[in-house]
């Protein structure tokens, strides 16, 4: 017997362009920076010279830059974009969470999940999730850019820091990634220690987004399989099929 919350199915307008967009600019950031990162991380044992071990650094926090710029841009749309892009409908909480999610859940291992046309109550989890991930990842990255290559926004006082030059900007004059004769020892040796907890906060964080990008790409391609609501489709065309009426 058809349920009476069935309908026929439907085309939904769900994902605006700045969050596609967003979406797989993310992807492709994230890629690169696992990439180049995974070879920094193992210079030594593929053989990189230290020019080359610098060379990749300076590319990877490029790509970090275009990373935070368009990160930050999403945590602003998550208050001005489209009705399923802000806050209230892409984080856990609010209203019946705690009911829509045990809902969610039981008709899921039924294999009749309730229908959403934003994130559903276990996806939202996932966002936040990964947001912090990717937020604590983009603050690490952005001071190790500035200990390791005295790259902006925080490149400047480390820059000081190290060559214990202070307000005489002059000293600072040719300092290059990867230079120390113009180091301080005593003012490198304390900024590298005020580097350490980063760099391994930094690389934790590695470990779990890689987890939690597997967990999401599972999650995706499982509710795909089961709900067939285009889920995939939709984050290219912004267009969500369902065919009972959403929750949302």
């Amino acid at each position: 017997m058809k349920q009476s919350n069935s309908a026929p199915r439907q085309a939904y307008k769900v994902w605006d362009r700045t969050t596609r967009i967003f979406h797989w600019l993310n992807v492709i950031c994230v890629l690169l920076l696992i990439v180049v990162g995974v070879i920094i991380l193992n210079a030594t044992m593929l053989g990189v010279s230290p020019e080359g071990k610098v060379s990749l650094k300076i590319l990877h926090v490029y790509i970090g830059y275009i990373f935070t710029l368009n990160l930050l841009w999403r945590l602003v749309w998550g208050f001005v974009g489209g009705k399923y892009s802000r806050w209230k409908s892409i984080l856990p909480g609010g209203k019946d969470y705690i009911k829509q999610s045990s809902a969610y859940v039981d008709g899921f291992r039924k294999g009749d999940a309730p229908a959403y046309k934003g994130h559903n109550p276990l996806g939202r989890i996932m966002i936040a999730v990964m947001l912090f991930l990717l937020s604590a990842q983009m603050v690490t990255g952005l001071v190790l850019a500035g200990t390791d290559l005295y790259f902006p926004p925080f490149g400047h006082e480390f820059a000081e820091w190290a060559t214990g030059a202070g307000e005489n900007h002059s000293m600072l004059i040719g300092l290059e990634p990867g230079q120390k004769e113009m180091l301080d020892p005593e003012g490198y040796a304390s900024m590298r220690e005020f580097r350490a907890p980063f760099v391994e906060i930094h690389e934790i964080i590695f470990y779990l987004l890689m987890l939690a990008i597997v967990l999401h790409v599972a999650a995706v391609v499982i509710t795909e399989v089961r709900e067939r609501s285009g889920l995939v489709s939709a984050m290219f065309s912004g267009i969500k099929y369902l065919d009972k009426k959403p929750v949302d």
